[in-house]
């Protein structure tokens, strides 16, 4: 089975691409949607994070609360890194137990989107890694048309890995500071580039399947 990683930024657009992917016919895992999964009431990973950070980072409901969180630990490198460092593992666990069952179930292949790409538990599953990214101001831009201000969108990008060190780990880099027509045109094209060569079918509007 072909492991494809998607990973990028905030706001370059990730999860756009692995969007497209599934318009093609590709399952997705989301590492996104595993975090919410473990960090939801009765989720895998609060009880580490209730002895971290205390009780008051809990709801109501014994959720975590994301606004108290990240009041919490986007100002702190350290306690970033240990809020990280519980959920990816909880998250990387869950992702590699669903990449297991599909390969048992003889899939093709299987795109994982990751906003964070760790070593072990990603790049050790990936056969191939396709970075997205996109300027600082579209970047800033697409952030604020989610309701985060300058301020806070610089910050959080500043604290992720540079694109230096995201296009290092790359098989190919997707730049996305244009249109969603110009950026599905070159996911489709990556696609039929490397999955129909091993393979894989997969659906591309206006086209048979290739």
């Amino acid at each position: 089975m072909f492991v494809l990683g998607i990973t990028g930024g905030i706001g370059c657009g990730k999860s756009t691409v692995a969007a497209i992917c599934r318009d093609a016919g590709l399952p997705v895992i989301d590492a996104d949607e595993l975090s919410r999964q473990v960090t939801a009431a009765g989720g895998a990973a609060l009880t580490e994070l209730r002895e971290l950070f205390g009780p008051s980072v809990l709801d109501e409901q014994g959720a975590l609360n994301r606004q108290r969180m990240a009041r919490l630990v986007f100002s702190d490198r350290n306690k970033l890194d240990q809020l990280s460092a519980v959920i990816h593992r909880h998250v990387l666990d869950t992702m590699r137990a669903e990449v297991e069952k599909l390969r048992e179930k003889k899939q093709r292949a299987v795109v994982l989107d990751v906003p964070i790409p760790v070593k072990h538990g990603f790049l050790d599953l990936c056969d191939q890694v396709w970075v997205v990214w996109s300027s600082d101001e579209v970047r800033i831009a697409r952030l604020n048309r989610r309701g985060m201000g300058e301020e806070e969108a610089r910050r959080r990008m500043a604290m992720q890995m540079s694109r230096d060190e995201y296009i290092a780990l790359a098989d190919h880099v997707i730049e996305n500071d244009s249109s969603l027509d110009a950026l599905r045109a070159s996911v489709e094209a990556l696609l039929i580039q490397e999955l129909k060569e091993r393979g894989v079918r997969i659906r591309i509007a206006g086209e048979q399947d290739a």
